[in-house]
């Protein structure tokens, strides 16, 4: 990413943290046994999520830190029909990268939660910059129709 500052152009990368939160719902054993908690199948996501994330090599993506000392938390949701209690485990991860679009499959996950930009202050993007961003953008939103999709046959 080229930033103006003044006449001045350099290249920088975007630095910003993503709190993602992974869902968990427990399922009661037989009997006295099988069962896990709402929190433990929460707990599981995440670390099965944090593994990938750590082993897996994200292409214009430098993981700086990935933070999972927050708690896990419930909340009880509603489908309409019955009412139950949900577990999250949230982890908030740091990323250097180099493009906006590199973002993309964070931001598409339905665990993705908040977004925050750390640096650099301000951003001039290119008109072709922007371009390729929605492009990416449509490509992600039609992938994620198609799994749907799939899903529901």
């Amino acid at each position: 990413m080229k930033i103006r500052i003044g006449n001045e152009v350099l290249t920088e990368h975007i630095r910003a943290r993503i709190r993602l939160d992974f869902r968990g719902e427990g399922k009661g054993g037989r009997f006295i046994f099988g069962g896990r908690s709402n929190e433990e199948a929460a707990e599981q996501a995440r670390e099965q999520e944090v593994a990938l994330l750590r082993n897996v090599p994200l292409q214009g993506l430098f993981l700086e830190d990935i933070d999972v000392s927050l708690d896990v938390y419930s909340v009880n949701e509603s489908d309409g029909r019955r009412k139950r209690e949900v577990a999250y485990a949230p982890i908030i991860l740091t990323l250097r990268l180099e493009n906006l679009d590199d973002l993309l499959p964070f931001i598409v996950k339905p665990e993705f939660r908040k977004i925050e930009f750390l640096s650099p202050e301000n951003l001039q993007i290119h008109r072709l910059d922007v371009e390729r961003l929605f492009f990416r953008v449509s490509q992600h939103i039609q992938e994620e129709i198609k799994k749907a999709e799939l899903r529901f046959q």
